[in-house]
């Protein structure tokens, strides 16, 4: 099972355990991290499951599509390691990958 790290906007780290061919996002939901809203469920057509990739991971990620640069295109905080974490598919080459959730997506 391929571990996701949830890096807080605080500082606090969560890290969970997700299925191959899972998304980042469907964990995040699944375990109710603050800030992944998943609006859309995951069909690509918001950004409000926007996360920011550890450098350390960003390269082992399928480049960016047009849709989610498009989407993306919405989020006021965008970086260049900013991804939809409905994009991005878990698999054994990504246990351990390390997502920050923006303060941005936080709602208070």
């Amino acid at each position: 099972m391929p571990n996701v790290t949830f890096v807080l906007p605080d500082g606090e780290r969560k890290t969970i355990a997700g299925d191959p061919g899972f998304t980042v996002m469907g964990v995040a939901l699944r375990h109710e991290i603050a800030g992944i809203e998943a609006e859309c469920g995951g069909c690509l057509s918001c950004a409000t499951c926007h996360v920011v990739v550890d450098d350390a991971w960003l390269g082992k990620l399928p480049p960016i599509g047009e849709i989610e640069d498009e989407m993306l295109e919405m989020v006021p905080d965008r970086q260049p390691a900013s991804r939809l974490s409905c994009q991005i598919k878990l698999s054994d080459a990504l246990d351990g990958i390390i997502v920050h959730v923006p303060e941005s997506q936080i709602i208070a």
